[in-house]
This record gives C-alpha cells, sequence and structure tokens, in this order.
C-alpha cells in the first residue's frame, strides 16, 4: 500500500507519512444511538467511573481517619493509588470507550472533534451516575455517621487558599492531564513511536499521579468534574457545594486550553493543506 507524502517543514523536502489522522467526528450522531457499540461504551464508562470513585473515596477516607497521616499511607499514597487506579481502569476500558472516566477528558476530546456530541453528553451521564453510586456505596459501608464524620470525601478548597488558588489548580492540573491524553493517544507519535512498548494509560496514570501530589493541598484535586459531584451529592453538605463550581469550571477550561494547545500548537492541523 502506497504511503501518504507530506511536505516537510523545509521547501523541496519530503516526508513519507506512514500514519493516518482520523477523521473528525460528526457533531451530531443520531446513527451512534442504534448502535451496541455505544450501549458497550457507556456502560464501562459507568463501571469505571464507580470503581474509581469506590477506590478514591475510600482511600482518602482512610487517610482523614487516621489520627496522624504517618500511621497510613498518607498524601504520596494516595497519589500512587489514584495513579495506579487511573492506570488499570484505562487499560481495562480503553478498547471499548476509550477510558475517559473524567467529563473533561471528554469534553477536550469533543473540542478537538475526536468523538460526537452525541457520544459525548452520553458519556458524561454516565460518568456522573457513576460516580454517584460509586460514592452511595462507599456512604452505605461507613454508615450516616461515620461518612459525615469523614467529610465524605468531597472536593474544597483547603483552608489557607483562596478561591482564586483552588480555581487555578485546577486549571492546570486539568490542562496537563488531557494534555497528557492527547498526545498519549495521538496517531503521528503512536506511528513514530510504534517500536517502544509503552501503553497510552501509563503515562496518564503517571500524569493523574503527579497532579494528585501536587494539588491534593490546594483542593483535595478534582480534575474530574464527576468525582467531584458524586461526591458531593452524597455528602449533601455545605463544605461539598460551596466551592463546587471550581470542580467544574477550572477542569472544563483546563481541557479547553489543553485541546487548542494540542490541535493549533502540537499538530498544526488548522495550517496543513
Amino acid at each position: 500500500m502506497a504511503k501518504d507524502v507530506e511536505v516537510a517543514e523545509n521547501p523541496g523536502e519530503f516526508s513519507a507519512k506512514d500514519y493516518h489522522d482520523p477523521p473528525p467526528a460528526p457533531l451530531i450522531d443520531v446513527e451512534e444511538l442504534g448502535k451496541w457499540s455505544l450501549y458497550r461504551a457507556l456502560i464501562a464508562e459507568f463501571i469505571a467511573t464507580f470503581l474509581f470513585l469506590y477506590i478514591s473515596i475510600l482511600t482518602v477516607m482512610g487517610v482523614v481517619k487516621a489520627p496522624t497521616k504517618c500511621s497510613t499511607v498518607g498524601i504520596q499514597g494516595i497519589t500512587w493509588a489514584f495513579g495506579g487506579m487511573i492506570f488499570a481502569l484505562v487499560y481495562c476500558t480503553a478498547g471499548i470507550s476509550g477510558g475517559h472516566i473524567n467529563p473533561a477528558v471528554t469534553f477536550g476530546l469533543f473540542l478537538a472533534r475526536k468523538l460526537s456530541l452525541t457520544r459525548a453528553l452520553y458519556y458524561m451521564v454516565m460518568q456522573c451516575l457513576g460516580a454517584i453510586c460509586g460514592a452511595g456505596v462507599v456512604k452505605g459501608f461507613e454508615g450516616r455517621h461515620q461518612y459525615a464524620l469523614l467529610g465524605g470525601g468531597a472536593n474544597s478548597v483547603n483552608p489557607g487558599y483562596t478561591k482564586g488558588d483552588g480555581l487555578g489548580a485546577e486549571i492546570v492540573g486539568t490542562f496537563v492531564l488531557v494534555c497528557t491524553v492527547f498526545s498519549a493517544t495521538d496517531a503521528k507519535r503512536n506511528a513514530r513511536d510504534s517500536h517502544v512498548p509503552i501503553l497510552a494509560p501509563l503515562p496518564i496514570g503517571f500524569t493523574v499521579f503527579l497532579v494528585h501530589l501536587a494539588t491534593i493541598p490546594i483542593t483535595g484535586t478534582g480534575i474530574n468534574p464527576a468525582r467531584s459531584l458524586g461526591a458531593a451529592v452524597i455528602f449533601n453538605k455545605d463544605k461539598g457545594w460551596d466551592d463546587h463550581w471550581i470542580f467544574w469550571v477550572g477542569p472544563f477550561i483546563g481541557a479547553a486550553l489543553a485541546a487548542l494547545y494540542h490541535q493549533v500548537v502540537i499538530r498544526a492541523i488548522p495550517f496543513k493543506k
């Protein structure tokens, strides 16, 4: 099969193109609603987000419950747990739904035309439902009193930081995450580095680890509106709702900036013939 040829940066030079960018997804794809592949993907997103909330909230509450952080895994242990968990969940669901597990990731990929608005909206709904159910199961295990006492794993801006600090941390953290998702799943990079046995979930999981390590002291680390919503809905107290807007606005701004940066700067797609 003949390879496509694209013009190199220097005039007069040509380079063989051994990859194909997938065509932009349609804005509205009603035909998807009749395909089993969509519903498989929705179930995968629901289960993955359910497990993410279940494990993450129990981990956070276990640290809060301890008299000292040293007696449990501590903040660094939480970050390793979250990073490893994201790696496992993305690895298991990547072939079915893409392993988003995060409305901000879905939003960024939608802006880059990697999936249709139809699929993006359904993904977000299932992610939020999975998160609420995951947090609800934790409350059922812990009991109403214990769950409320330990804060329900709800995100909020920690004392000593302003709402602007929290919003900035969420924007930057989500930007880093979504940029990594774009790079790890990019067709050009996969073709160029096909000889390197690195799975896309590995850098994504490691990025989640680093972002949590940096932002847990500020916001407890949201970077995932579904995670913040699930904990807030089940906890349902002022602590969970006062700063809740930050955990939607910040991640969506970060995801939009990441999509713009990757498409315009890294890939220069609008400028290609």
